[in-house]
């Protein structure tokens, strides 16, 4: 039996590829327990059902698809960091604040950017 406090040995190949994804998946199913999270599951629902009524490019949906993966890793970071801080500081801490705070801003950064190309998509193609 492996002691919990020593290192393990570096795992490579395929087996690095595998426990990677073992991994990822992991880090998607704690995602998914953020409320957070599943609302902006159902906006991108929302967002193609929409770009598709008013009839967007591949190219708008293709941009979509990155802005919202690009706002997934960022609430998977929050995530990350809300769950660090709560385990190092789990009484009040000005510093832990910030870091949430900061964690919090990229997440609205990335949904901002989200609104300007569903305003922008909107505008080209419904007003012309």
């Amino acid at each position: 039996m492996q002691n919990p406090d020593e290192i393990p040995r570096k795992i490579t190949g395929i087996k690095h590829l595998c426990a990677a994804q073992r991994y990822s998946v992991s880090g998607a199913r704690r995602l998914w327990q953020e409320a957070a999270f599943r609302h902006e599951c159902l906006a991108m629902l929302a967002s193609l059902v929409f770009f598709a009524v008013i009839g967007a490019s591949v190219e708008r949906f293709l941009i979509l698809i990155g802005v919202f993966l690009i706002v997934v890793a960022l609430e998977a970071i929050n995530t990350a960091i809300e769950e660090i801080i709560d385990r190092i500081s789990p009484e009040f801490s000005a510093t832990g604040r910030h870091a949430k705070d900061l964690g919090s801003f990229a997440v609205f950064c990335g949904l901002l950017a989200w609104g300007i190309l569903m305003l922008d998509t909107t505008v080209r193609l419904i007003l012309g």
